[in-house]
């Protein structure tokens, strides 16, 4: 008993020593993979940049969920909306949505806040006169915000939208009652000289009645069909697979014309019920894939309402660079020490942000009202705080 005790002892001895060498091989590879370029000063300020992010987002989503409660909770109780819904389906939705709405808004609060903090505890004085210059102190700013930049689009391009779409049916069901399920005189072109027309359309029975399709060659009608009502079938293993009722259908060649009918047609219509009907915001519920080939196609058909989707697609682009530009700004004029405290450029930072924001709703407006490009309306934001930025920066080191 004494030896095969002594024995399991030895086991763990050597069990424990294995463990030890594995460790130590990870803690050896975890450092390896550290770049060389980022020294303990750029880990100290990425820690003190995210952390703070972070802490703002937390601060500020929690305030907003508060006031959120206290103005739907009487829908709540009224719809009898139950608590996991509430709570998965709504502000789990909820939060990603506007924090990533309000980035920007939270990347200059933290840069502002936590270096001013710097600049106050002396902090920055001392590392420019071990002779860190201004430029080599914004390089963990910048390195924290490629981390910013790159989670913000990922968000913004494929986990929001399909959150949305979770809220939106949560809201349709236990919020709002309302949901766009009709259209009326609906004409699109569903390919090469096709243009299809349906008199109303019903999203909920996926049926639509009054409807003709017309052929054309050389701008030349060479068939003209009709019918009753259409039924998309929503079983196929295969898009675009529609039943028509009571059809009839006129070819055109030359001055002859041949005429055939019936009561039920399977025929392939390169529509999808999502085609027929819009809502308010549906380009938020796209992802960017989604997003680029959904455009793609409605230009191809000639709609006039994509300028929209367009505005969305470089939105999320041009946002996530935002970072890099607040923090530029923020960074520069909190970086002195200063009497008085952060108070005066943390008013500032949010009157710039609160501006870069509604730039942005203004230069959307623009696009999708008065033609303007979507590209350019979407970037115009970045382009006028990239010149605020660079004379703060030149003027930063005086």
């Amino acid at each position: 008993m004494k030896f095969s005790k002594v024995r399991k002892y030895r086991r763990s001895l050597k069990a424990g020593r294995r463990m030890k060498k594995i460790f130590r091989r990870m803690g050896r590879a975890l450092k390896k993979l550290k770049p060389s370029f980022i020294k303990r000063l750029d880990w100290y300020i990425i820690k003190k940049f995210i952390g703070t992010y972070i802490f703002s987002i937390l601060l500020i989503m929690t305030i907003a969920i508060v006031f959120d409660v206290n103005s739907n909770l009487s829908k709540f109780i009224q719809y009898h909306a139950p608590v996991r819904a509430i709570v998965f389906d709504y502000y789990m939705n909820f939060i990603p949505y506007y924090a990533n709405l309000f980035s920007a808004l939270f990347v200059f609060i933290s840069v502002i806040f936590f270096t001013s903090n710097l600049a106050g505890n002396s902090e920055i004085i001392a590392m420019q006169a071990s002779g860190v210059s201004f430029k080599r102190l914004m390089r963990p700013y910048m390195i924290s915000c490629v981390f910013i930049s790159m989670l913000s689009y990922y968000l913004s391009a494929y986990v929001i939208p399909q959150g949305t779409v979770i809220q939106r049916n949560f809201e349709t069901v236990y919020k709002n009652k309302r949901k766009t399920t009709a259209a009326e005189n609906v004409q699109l072109q569903v390919g090469q000289g096709v243009i299809a027309y349906i008199q109303h359309y019903d999203n909920l029975t996926k049926r639509g009645y009054g409807f003709s399709l017309d052929k054309f060659e050389n701008k030349k009608l060479v068939s003209h069909m009709t019918a009753t009502d259409i039924q998309y079938d929503t079983i196929s293993d295969t898009k675009f697979n529609w039943r028509a009722n009571n059809w009839k259908i006129r070819e055109l060649k030359g001055l002859r014309e041949h005429i055939t009918s019936g009561a039920r047609k399977d025929t392939v219509i390169m529509m999808e019920p999502a085609d027929l009907v819009y809502s308010k915001g549906q380009q938020e519920t796209f992802t960017s894939p989604e997003l680029y080939d959904y455009i793609s196609k409605q230009i191809d058909r000639g709609s006039s309402n994509v300028v929209q989707y367009q505005v969305e697609y470089h939105k999320r682009i041009a946002s996530s660079f935002a970072s890099f530009i607040l923090t530029i700004i923020g960074m520069s004029l909190s970086a002195r020490k200063r009497k008085g405290g952060m108070g005066l450029y943390l008013g500032i930072g949010l009157a710039l942000s609160a501006l870069y924001i509604l730039l942005q709703a203004i230069s959307s407006t623009f696009a999708i009202n008065a033609n303007f490009p979507p590209m350019i309306a979407a970037w115009i934001p970045n382009i006028i705080f990239a010149v605020v930025a660079y004379f703060c920066y030149r003027q930063a080191p005086n």
